[in-house]
């Protein structure tokens, strides 16, 4: 049965159908069968970079000749096939491209833009941004990364912490504070007093790389500052990329989730008849359908006004803490549904659920993406 209740797809155009069949092609054949191990066993594959360079998925909503220069709405299609597979795909497609290639492309000198770009986008390097620090989360403005100005170079101090694909980045983008205020500087893995140690014995996002940062006197010469990239509104931008991303990627994930309760509870037999055929079971069924159909809608609306240029960041909080939520919940009861089955890799609802848990925290926590909401609301600032 399709996830498409509302029959939404109905509207998609060519291209948007194109980039689904691609994506879910991909990973039915490249990721499906591997997935369940490279979680459990915590690794993540290399070759997945290469393959999505070679597709054309890393930075694909980029503009410009190199680029596929996706709409909104393709883009966030992309993104939910990716989080179909499992969180971890997503996220390696949404820091490179949104994370790391987003700020080149946006705040790069041209010979910045030359050196890295081409690279990043075949997968050939993978890059991590280095924004959160280990006493400071929810409150980047806080960092105590500085950067010092030397003559015609600059000198790094200072760590970062749960940074997506810093112990594989061949760069870095790291956010430093200056005497002229919060920069972008890039950061090449051979630079000495650059260190990126694995944060081991996660529970989530296993099949994801995930680690910290130390900056012990780096020194980078002033062609590796990002020019245009001044000020923590410079940093939130891009985060503001990937949480659009992130509010589309998750509605796969519950997508699966559902499918997979649907599939289970018209097989599974109890009392001499199938478990879909209890009044509860449905009603779990129908909630769970009701709440992916919202999030689809919310989804639509973000993406139309993306396109439109009228986007602010209060829609994209509102957007990616109710879909997570979603997406969580449904993880959850999908794993209700199955019983002990649930928790078993041969299912992907515990997988999912595990992976979420992180999403709802990484880039804005739930209740910091409510609470930039509720600012918009009531023009009041409860951060502190």
């Amino acid at each position: 049965m399709t996830m498409d209740f509302l029959g939404l797809e109905k509207s998609q155009s060519e291209e948007e159908r194109l980039i689904v069949q691609t994506a879910r092609s991909y990973v039915k054949s490249k990721v499906a069968p591997h997935i369940a191990e490279w979680f459990e066993k915590g690794e993540f594959s290399r070759q997945i970079a290469l393959d999505m360079g070679t597709l054309g998925f890393l930075g694909a909503q980029l503009k410009g000749d190199a680029f596929l220069g996706l709409r909104a709405r393709s883009y966030g299609l992309l993104l939910k096939e990716l989080e179909r597979a499992d969180s971890g795909l997503r996220s390696f497609a949404s820091v490179q491209g949104g994370l790391v290639m987003f700020p080149i492309h946006e705040y790069g000198s041209k010979e910045q833009k030359d050196k890295y770009l081409p690279k990043l986008q075949s997968g050939q390097w993978i890059g991590c941004f280095g924004l959160t620090e280990p006493d400071f989360g929810s409150n980047p403005a806080g960092m105590r990364t500085h950067a010092e100005k030397q003559g015609a170079n600059w000198i790094l101090n200072g760590s970062k912490t749960w940074i997506t694909n810093s112990p594989i980045a061949d760069v870095a983008v790291i956010w430093a504070k200056t005497a002229e205020g919060i920069q972008g500087f890039l950061v090449d893995r051979e630079t000495s007093g650059f260190e990126t140690p694995e944060i081991k014995h996660k529970l989530s996002l296993r099949a994801s790389c995930t680690g910290s940062i130390f900056l012990k006197d780096c020194v980078v010469s002033d062609s590796q500052r990002l020019p245009k990239a001044i000020g923590l509104k410079a940093a939130l931008k891009c985060l503001n990329q990937a949480r659009y991303g992130i509010a589309w990627g998750v509605l796969g994930a519950a997508e699966d989730c559902l499918q997979e309760a649907l599939s289970y509870t018209s097989q599974r037999q109890m009392f001499d008849r199938s478990l879909s055929s209890f009044q509860l079971i449905q009603q779990k069924l129908a909630q769970m359908s009701t709440q992916i159909s919202l999030g689809q809608l919310l989804a639509e609306h973000l993406a139309k006004l993306k396109d439109a240029g009228e986007l602010e960041p209060h829609h994209i909080s509102m957007g990616k803490q109710n879909n997570v939520k979603i997406a969580l919940e449904v993880a959850r009861m999908t794993r209700d549904v199955l019983g002990a089955n649930g928790v078993s890799l041969e299912y992907k609802c515990m997988r999912h659920a595990c992976n979420l848990e992180s999403v709802y925290t990484y880039e804005g926590t739930n209740d910091v993406h409510v609470l930039i909401v509720g600012q918009k609301l009531t023009g009041i600032g409860a951060f502190s």
